[in-house]
């Protein structure tokens, strides 16, 4: 049964049968920690006595997750498209309660994540909800658990819907990920950006990094090209990764501002 697949604990990420290794742990963006690889399952984790909980990240955007951190700590977001919810990144947990609560904020008609480190649980989460889920084709070697429901795309961006579309700006991974929301925000548009374009605790910047807790920069190229993609989309917020990670006002200028600080930085 999928609940007792094995789930990576530093990661999250859940594997077709039983490993020895995690390889999105051992990868530089990532880590091992001194302990050693550690495994559980989704079983594990509700017997563990994981709650759940839905939070307002903006008006009428709700974050899904748990209250308790698992792995990298991440929560999902439920994106109110009038073309239909989208579940904009994943997170481990997963159990009817979960369900329950998004059911409740209208369900969802397809997931699409920002990287490899939010793919966790994605295929259980996909047949759950009966949908699709939608991946960059430059990080198809690193799915865990392969899926009829998986939708690999290419270049750089893909229309979900009228007013989605997926922009590959290729930070932290090859095929990273943000989602722009042309009707978010009221109408000024909304970036939801994973820590592709991760938001810091001084909402007047945002940060570009190849990994995060290595403390490794993103290469100058890549910033620029992912400036350059957003240089074409309005947006007036970002909703980034973990609780509360979002720039609620002029967002788009908050990430020209950043990805210049940085370039500028970055050539000393």
């Amino acid at each position: 049964m999928s609940a007792d697949l094995p789930l990576c604990v530093t990661c999250g990420t859940q594997y077709a049968s039983p490993r020895s290794d995690c390889p999105i742990c051992e990868d530089e963006r990532q880590y091992v920690p001194p302990s050693g690889q550690q495994w559980t399952s989704l079983r594990q984790l509700r017997e563990d006595g994981y709650t759940v909980e839905t939070r307002e990240q903006a008006p009428g955007v709700y974050g899904v997750g748990t209250r308790e951190r698992f792995a990298i700590g991440q929560r999902a977001l439920v994106v109110p498209a009038a073309s239909g919810n989208v579940l904009w990144d994943c997170v481990a947990y997963l159990d009817d309660d979960l369900v329950r609560h998004v059911d409740e904020l209208g369900g969802i008609t397809a997931i699409a994540i920002s990287h490899p480190h939010y793919y966790t649980t994605m295929v259980d989460w996909a047949e759950k909800f009966d949908v699709p889920i939608y991946l960059h084709e430059r990080d198809r070697h690193w799915v865990g658990r392969p899926s009829e429901r998986i939708r690999f795309w290419n270049g750089d961006t893909l229309r979900l819907a009228d007013d989605l579309t997926l922009l590959n700006l290729g930070v932290h991974f090859d095929g990273g990920t943000v989602l722009h929301w042309r009707d978010g925000a009221g109408g000024r548009g909304a970036l939801c950006t994973g820590d592709i374009v991760q938001v810091v605790p001084n909402r007047e910047l945002v940060a570009f990094m190849y990994s995060y807790p290595n403390h490794i920069p993103e290469r100058p190229s890549v910033v620029r090209r992912a400036a350059e993609l957003l240089a074409d989309v309005e947006f007036d917020h970002i909703y980034g990764a973990w609780w509360d990670a979002v720039v609620l006002g002029e967002a788009k200028r908050v990430v020209e501002r950043s990805a210049a600080r940085y370039l500028e930085q970055i050539a000393g």
